[in-house]
C-alpha cells in the first residue's frame, strides 16, 4: 500500500469508528428513553415548591389538642423538626448543592448524594408538608374536585379513608402514609419507610404528594404509646382540608 493510500486509510476509519461511536450512544439513549420502566415525578409546580428554611408553625403547639398534644407538637418542631432542616444545610454545603431554590430539586435526584442528605432532605420536605395539612377545628371531608377524584378512585370517602388507615397502620417501624398525585394525575396512596418520599428518584412509586401523615413512634407516642391505630384515627380531626384542596387544584391545573 502506498503511503498516501495508507493515510487515506487510517483517516477514513477514524472517522467511522467517530460515527460509529456517537450512533451507538445515540441509539442506546433512544432505546432507553422508549423501552425503560423507569418514571421520575412530574414537575413540581412552583407555587408549592419548599424552601430549605423552616417555616414557622401555622399555629400554637396546643392547637390540635385533645387530638395531638402540645408537648408533642413542641418537641416534635423545635426539635425532630429543626434538626433535619439544619443537617439539610450542613450536607448541602458540603456536597457541593448549589441549587438551593427548592428542596424538591435534592429529592428529584437523591440517589447522587449521600445517606445524611436523603434522609434529611426528606425529613424536611415531610414535615413542611405535615405541618400545613393540619388546623385547628379540622377534619371532616373535602369538597370540590377533590372530592370527586376520590369517590371515582376509591368509590367513597370511606373507601378512602379506610385504604389510607391500612396503609398507615401496616407500615413497619418508622415511615409514612401518602396520598399522592401520580404522572397521570390520578390519586393513589402508598407509605414510604424513614424520611423517604415519593418525589425521590429512589422511590418505588413517584408523584407529587399531596396529604401525608408521619407515622414516627415521636409523632404520637406521649400521648398514644404504642396505640398507632388510634393516633391515626385521631389525626383525621385535624386535616386541613383546604388546604389539601388548595394543593390539588394546583398539581392538576
Amino acid at each position: 500500500m502506498k503511503q498516501s493510500s495508507r493515510r487515506t486509510f487510517i483517516k477514513d476509519s477514524a472517522k467511522t469508528t467517530v460515527i460509529l461511536g456517537v450512533g451507538a450512544m445515540v441509539g442506546g439513549s433512544i432505546i432507553e428513553g422508549c423501552g425503560s420502566s423507569k418514571k421520575t415525578a412530574a414537575a413540581i409546580p412552583s407555587k408549592i415548591k419548599t424552601p430549605f428554611d423552616q417555616q414557622a408553625l401555622p399555629y400554637s403547639y396546643a392547637a390540635l389538642e385533645p387530638y395531638i398534644d402540645a408537648m408533642t407538637m413542641e418537641i416534635h418542631y423545635t426539635k425532630h423538626a429543626a434538626g433535619y432542616t439544619k443537617n439539610l444545610k450542613d450536607a448541602a454545603q458540603a456536597e457541593g448543592v448549589t441549587d438551593t431554590s427548592s428542596v424538591e430539586n435534592v429529592l428529584a435526584n437523591i440517589s447522587k448524594y449521600s445517606t445524611k442528605m436523603r434522609n434529611n432532605a426528606g425529613g424536611h420536605y415531610n414535615h413542611e408538608l405535615f405541618w400545613k395539612s393540619m388546623k385547628s377545628n379540622g377534619g371532616g371531608t373535602p369538597s370540590g374536585n377533590l372530592l370527586t377524584a376520590i369517590e371515582t378512585k376509591f368509590k367513597s370517602f370511606a373507601d378512602f379513608k379506610t385504604a389510607f388507615n391500612d396503609a398507615a397502620k401496616s407500615r413497619f417501624g418508622s415511615g409514612w402514609a401518602w396520598v399522592i398525585v401520580n404522572n397521570n394525575k390520578d390519586l393513589e396512596i402508598t407509605s414510604t419507610p424513614n424520611q423517604d418520599n415519593t418525589l425521590m428518584d429512589i422511590s418505588e412509586k413517584k408523584g407529587i404528594p399531596l396529604l401525608g401523615l408521619d407515622v414516627w413512634e415521636h409523632a404520637y407516642y406521649l400521648k398514644y404509646q404504642n396505640k398507632r391505630p388510634d393516633y391515626i384515627e385521631n389525626w383525621w380531626n385535624v386535616v386541613n382540608w383546604q388546604f389539601v384542596q388548595d394543593r390539588y387544584k394546583t398539581i392538576v391545573g
